[in-house]
């Protein structure tokens, strides 16, 4: 239920703002607004307001949309006519359709501007012990080492690294690290490593990359019930000492001690209470984000000072968490944009693309996670909106904008049947594109 209202919330404030966007440009340049409805279908509920605007809730809250005054849907009296969209002037045609995603855009500022001044906690770039054989045990990464610098650019947090490792494929990552005794060194990542990891689900995995910890006492802190550990006699508060007979110094140790293990039982030494005990364990073997892990089912005890040590606290005055929300929508959308490209031309895996049912799952996960997490992922999605409908393909903003460029350079509009041509084309172009996110989306929920 969480997810569901996560989502439906998600889809009216960003659909809402979108639609207000348009609906506020087409005030401001005179033109008449016929009907602003939050969904499609039947209205469940509507209202006329003084200026003839007809306000409508209907029942398919997936979309929405501002109906103008134009000569080209309907006839319109004479005195009317200065009020249709159709006869505004070439630029504040321009406006109207622009003033959609923009005002999308602006959202995100207003919401990561708020963010920017609470404080918005991130990971540090500390690394998991890499898998054997991919691209970061290859460069000798190892587990509770941190990132300083990739390629010269500082990386405060682990956002920060991922965005960077996906955008900067084109030369080798050199990369600055700093390992758990406080030493420099330098490791690289390839170039043609980072263009096949391009090509899966979770490129960032697949370099064998992943959020770490500090080393950790290997002090068990939970117990999944029913799991292989569980079932052994494992308890919270359980100190491990050695797995077959190998000395376990850290947490991270363990964890790689047990995903080394391909089959049989495992033998336990821990400490409990002042005595030493032996336990036989069997692990299990999952699915984790694509890749077959093995595990016992157990996590560590976390001191709440090692806790603080793995978190950075983004935080702001008011000038500069505006300076920042701007640059971080900036970003955001230069991202995005370069990830698409990227996947037209093949250097980025098409299974990136996700549709309703992970932003459903993206949006319940953040809902829960608490007010930071959920706000943050509306700036995202709104981004990721704006950057969406300005694409120049017919039936979005974008491809209205193609129209008026074009208008512009040549002198004359776009004929109807041209325009109605496109239509077809770009809806086609859509369609293709909500059927392969779907399909992502089902492919990660059978996996899951």
């Amino acid at each position: 239920m969480t997810t569901l209202l996560a989502f439906l919330a998600t889809l009216a404030l960003l659909i809402v703002v979108h639609e207000l966007g348009h609906y506020a440009a087409a005030r401001w340049a005179g033109v008449r607004v016929l009907k602003f409805s939050v969904g499609f279908g039947r209205p469940l509920f509507k209202r006329t307001d003084r200026h003839g605007t007809e306000w409508a809730v209907a029942a398919i809250p997936l979309g929405g949309f501002v109906k103008f005054l134009d000569e080209r849907e309907d006839s319109v009296a004479l005195d009317q006519q200065a009020y249709t969209f159709n006869r505004q002037p070439l630029g504040k045609r321009a406006i109207i359709v622009a003033a959609g995603p923009i005002a999308n855009f602006l959202l995100a500022i207003g919401l990561l501007w708020i963010l920017n001044m609470h404080g918005i906690p991130a990971l540090r770039p500390i690394v998991a012990e890499p898998p054997s054989g991919t691209a970061a045990a290859l460069a000798d990464l190892r587990g509770g080492d941190v990132i300083v610098t990739l390629n010269s650019l500082s990386i405060p947090d682990w956002q920060t690294l991922a965005e960077q490792l996906l955008l900067d494929n084109q030369t080798d990552a050199r990369l600055e690290v700093e390992d758990a005794h406080g030493h420099l060194r330098h490791a690289v990542l390839p170039r043609e490593a980072l263009l096949t990891a391009a090509q899966e689900a979770n490129p960032i995995h697949a370099l064998g990359l992943s959020p770490g910890t500090p080393p950790m006492a290997a002090v068990v802190g939970a117990v999944i019930a029913d799991g292989p550990a569980a079932r052994a006699g494992l308890q919270v508060g359980d100190r491990i000492l050695a797995v077959d007979e190998t000395l376990t110094e850290d947490w991270q140790g363990l964890v790689q001690r047990i995903r080394q293990t391909r089959q049989g039982d495992l033998s336990i030494r821990l400490e409990r209470a002042g005595q030493t005990l032996t336990l036989s364990v069997r692990p299990e073997r999952v699915v984790d984000a694509g890749q077959t892990i093995t595990r016992i089912g157990i996590a560590p005890r976390i001191d709440p000072a090692l806790l603080a040590k793995m978190r950075v606290i983004h935080r702001y005055g008011p000038i500069d968490a505006a300076t920042q929300a701007i640059q971080r929508t900036w970003d955001l959308s230069v991202f995005s944009l370069r990830m698409m490209g990227r996947m037209l031309i093949g250097e980025a895996s098409l299974q990136n693309l996700s549709g309703p049912i992970s932003i459903a799952d993206y949006a319940g996960q953040s809902a829960q996670a608490g007010w930071v997490a959920f706000v943050g992922f509306l700036a995202l999605i709104s981004v990721s909106l704006g950057v969406l409908n300005l694409l120049p393909i017919p039936m979005l903003d974008g491809g209205h904008l193609l129209y008026y460029l074009i208008e512009w350079v040549t002198g004359r509009s776009v004929s109807e049947r041209l325009q109605e041509q496109a239509q077809r084309v770009g809806m086609a172009l859509l369609l293709t594109l909500m059927t392969f996110a779907i399909y992502n989306d089902l492919t990660r929920l059978l996996n899951s």
